[in-house]
């Protein structure tokens, strides 16, 4: 299976920790939680999650590894990753954690973590932001990219704008909207994700611009090239 992005994984599976200095967290159904990240290269135009499956990788003293984590590829170029959330680190949920915490559906896991990152990071608030753009926020930067996933919060909106919301996720810090009928923002917006994604770095997240209406994801912008 491609996946370009198995390094950044190995960040989160294996975190660089000081050892008694920075305690990992522990694993429980309280500080389950989910984050949103890169597939590099990938254009997915189905709002649907697929098991990311087995992976490889090679260690730092060329050993080779093969491991699993909690994720599911998402839509445009996203995959969700299921997290055990910590004061200082984050460390990345594996198949066998979700056994052991009795979560057998994505769906489940998933409404667990949103209902963890609400409880400790708090409701999404949008604020405005510039361009007619809104800004989607918690208490977390880190954690913002992470409301893309509450389908409530966005199906609330589309009952204020029943034409559809358009959503950039660029950054882990940064979730943007629109409704589709500001159509000047929207240009502006579509104009703005490259730099936008690129201005992330290493805490980007997503080059496409999405459409939430009826329920749904859909891609509007799809994802550029790599």
């Amino acid at each position: 299976m491609k996946l370009p992005w198995v390094f950044a994984v190995l960040t989160v599976l294996f975190p660089v920790l000081a050892i008694g200095q920075i305690p990992a967290p522990a694993n429980t159904r309280e500080n389950f939680m989910v984050v949103v990240r890169e597939s590099i290269g990938a254009n997915r135009t189905e709002d649907a999650f697929t098991p990311t499956g087995k992976m490889k990788a090679k260690l730092a003293d060329g050993r080779e590894i093969e491991f699993e984590m909690a994720s599911w590829e998402f839509i445009g170029d996203t995959h969700i990753r299921f997290v055990f959330d910590g004061p200082q680190s984050m460390i990345g949920a594996t198949p066998e954690d979700l056994e052991r915490l009795g979560i057998d559906r994505v769906q489940d896991a998933l409404a667990l973590a949103l209902a963890n990152l609400k409880r400790v990071y708090g409701e999404p608030a949008a604020t405005t932001w510039t361009g007619g753009l809104m800004a989607v926020e918690g208490k977390s930067p880190d954690l913002h990219s992470s409301y893309f996933l509450d389908r409530a919060y966005w199906s609330a909106l589309t009952k204020l704008h029943p034409e559809g919301v358009v959503v950039a996720v660029p950054t882990r810090a940064g979730l943007l909207y629109t409704p589709l009928s500001d159509t000047q923002a929207v240009d502006g917006l579509k104009r703005a994700i490259g730099d936008l994604y690129s201005s992330g770095q290493r805490l980007r997240v997503s080059s496409a611009l999405y459409l939430f209406k009826d329920g749904k994801w859909s891609v509007l912008q799809a994802a550029r090239k790599q």
